[in-house]
């Protein structure tokens, strides 16, 4: 006879998480954590939020940095809206229990579909100094971080999406194996979210890795300096804000306008008919600074509380542990270990 661990009268639980392993962009904010704040607003989901140090240093780290990254994650995690008494905002690193999972996981990971995996292979190839066991066993620990807390939904990129495939195929080796004990996860897609492409190669994702800081905009940017790389945004000879091939920088300019002020596309036509990229991209500028302005001015009161962030990680580890307990001690008995 096997558990049912489905209850319809229940919220559907999301988990979300973002490594710390630097400053966030706009692009991060438009295309995640604006989207966390929603989900949360809506009130139709049970949400958990996880800042993932531990995968981070399959990368080196400089230990002073991971630290300040991670406390900095957190409060913009708030800063930018999510309500840390609604749903836990919690540290990985802080629930043994993933890494106990991970454990059990591992073992019942085949060596091949690790090797399959295209994040390990990139990964490789950026830092052929440190190709480590962690990097290729990533999977397995994010597979244990989603099925921890019985995710029927994961927001997920596409370059995570074979990750999602191979945790919801360790789900089921596991049910078939010992019976059923964990929720087969579904990959979620936000109803909106813009993808930020770069400012100097719009044909590029955003990213804060880029080697020219004119291609991206921080969240903590100064605002002068943000404005500034807005006025610096490539687009083209043309001289029309509008969309069409080959206008790859002011379709992305059109897209941060979007995101920032709601405006569909074709009100954004509308608006700039017949004026040039000068007003255009002042606009765009307006728009990202009104954005930024208060995001900033709650992290940076944030940061002068780190007894309330404090606080805020120790009560939500607290929460987070005792979903993850009880899953974990599901999966120690089925496995065969002593309980406790």
């Amino acid at each position: 006879m096997t558990e049912n661990i489905n209850n319809n009268t229940e919220k559907k639980r999301i988990l979300s998480g973002i490594q710390p392993s630097g400053a966030l962009t706009l692009g991060n904010y438009v295309g995640a954590l604006r989207n966390f704040v929603e989900l949360q607003e809506e009130g139709l989901y049970e949400s958990f939020y996880m800042i993932a140090d531990l995968h981070s240093i399959t990368v080196r780290q400089e230990p002073k940095n991971l630290r300040k990254n991670t406390m900095d994650l957190l409060a913009l995690f708030i800063a930018c809206g999510l309500d840390p008494k609604k749903d836990p905002i919690f540290f990985q690193s802080h629930i043994p229990a993933h890494l106990q999972l991970s454990w059990v996981l591992t073992c019942n990971t085949y060596m091949g579909e690790l090797s399959r995996m295209t994040q390990f292979k990139d990964k490789s190839r950026k830092h052929e100094n440190n190709i480590n066991a962690g990097l290729f066993t990533y999977p397995s620990l994010m597979a244990a971080d989603i099925l921890l807390y019985q995710a029927d939904l994961v927001p997920v990129g596409e370059d995570q999406r074979q990750h999602l495939e191979l945790t919801r195929d360790l789900a089921n080796r596991f049910n078939n194996l010992y019976s059923e004990t964990f929720k087969i996860p579904e990959a979620y897609t936000p109803k909106v979210g813009a993808r930020i492409m770069s400012l100097q190669d719009p044909t590029q994702k955003m990213s804060k890795s880029d080697p020219n800081e004119n291609s991206y905009i921080l969240l903590l940017d100064p605002i002068d300096k943000a404005v500034k790389k807005i006025k610096r945004a490539v687009t083209d000879s043309e001289a029309c804000v509008k969309r069409g091939e080959g206008k790859d920088g002011v379709m992305n300019l059109m897209s941060i306008y979007s995101a920032a002020t709601n405006k569909s596309f074709d009100e954004i036509e509308l608006e700039f008919e017949g004026k040039g990229y000068g007003d255009f991209k002042a606009a765009v500028a307006e728009a990202v600074a009104y954005t930024l302005k208060p995001i900033q001015e709650r992290y940076n009161d944030l940061m002068k509380n780190k007894d309330y962030l404090e606080e805020v990680y120790k009560e939500s580890a607290a929460r987070a542990s005792y979903v993850a307990n009880k899953t974990l001690s599901k999966v120690y008995r089925k496995v065969g270990f002593v309980q406790p």
